[in-house]
């Protein structure tokens, strides 16, 4: 039997029980909550990237191509006499994706190569849902990809020019159900002139759905992304341009949305929206 010490003792033992318990929960929700975002550039050099320029292998990074400048990822031409078509992509090889967040910083700087095509003017892009670079021909100038288009303005006064379109090599996309086959369309986004750093977004979610952001603002969306044969684009790698107009990227970053969600693992994640029980750690 108790004592009646111990009995008065009894219900601020519970309810000291109950508050650690709540503690531990809410703990163990906010790590569950807590993003954990992948550098895919991380700062200081191009590991886990390779390079393809068209007519060269992957892994040639024909005339240091892309680099590491003032410690910004880079395309550059400071070694280039003239362009001559030599499109290139920096892929990230490590891994692909699914379902993900996608972020990047760029800006672009200073003057178009000579030989450079007039569309290439202050023009580059990230790849999403990309082929492999190892399957790329020789001679390929594009992967097969959703690429949202990185653009910014001629100059004031001379027009606007969105950022953050679509463009489709090899692949066609379906815009408010129809099957969409133009090579691009541009978004809603304002003209970003000049030099300025701007902040874009893409949220991927398989083969169903993808968002363009724009600083903060979805500016186009578009579902069902397929191959020219018409079969669906569930995932692939992620890449940046070079066409032939020097830029810069101070942040590329990614969020998995794919992973275990079963609560019970160490390494569950609340945001994840799609369920790949293999990752599961208990």
């Amino acid at each position: 039997m108790f004592s009646k010490t111990k009995l008065h003792f009894l219900p601020s033992l519970i309810i000291l029980i109950c508050i650690t318990l709540s503690c531990e929960q809410r703990v163990g929700e906010e790590e569950a909550a807590k993003e954990e975002w992948i550098q895919l550039y991380n700062g200081k050099d191009m590991a886990n990237w390779t390079p393809k320029i068209s007519g060269f292998k992957a892994g040639d990074n024909y005339k240091n191509t892309f680099r590491i400048e003032e410690g910004y990822l880079s395309s550059s031409y400071s070694e280039y006499d003239t362009f001559r078509n030599e499109f290139g992509h920096l892929f990230y090889s490590k891994d692909k994706f699914s379902h993900y967040r996608l972020r990047a910083k760029y800006r672009f700087v200073g003057e178009q190569v000579k030989g450079g095509p007039g569309w290439a003017y202050r023009n580059n892009g990230l790849m999403l849902h990309s082929q492999a670079v190892e399957t790329m021909g020789v001679h390929q100038d594009f992967p097969n990809s959703l690429e949202m288009q990185l653009l910014a303005g001629r100059g004031q006064g001379k027009g606007e020019r969105s950022t953050g379109n679509l463009c489709t090599p090899g692949t066609n996309v379906y815009m408010m159900d129809t099957l969409f086959t133009p090579h691009c369309i541009n978004s809603t986004s304002k003209t970003y002139h000049d030099e300025m750093w701007v902040n874009v977004e893409a949220l991927v979610l398989g083969d169903s759905i993808v968002h363009h952001i724009v600083e903060g603002s979805t500016v186009l969306t578009f579902t069902k992304p397929v191959l020219d044969d018409g079969t669906p684009i569930t995932e692939g790698y992620i890449t940046i341009q070079a066409e032939s107009h020097p830029t810069q990227f101070e942040r590329i970053e990614l969020l998995n949305l794919c992973g275990c969600k079963d609560p019970k693992a160490k390494n569950y994640k609340s945001y994840y929206v799609k369920d790949d029980r293999s990752k599961c750690v208990y």
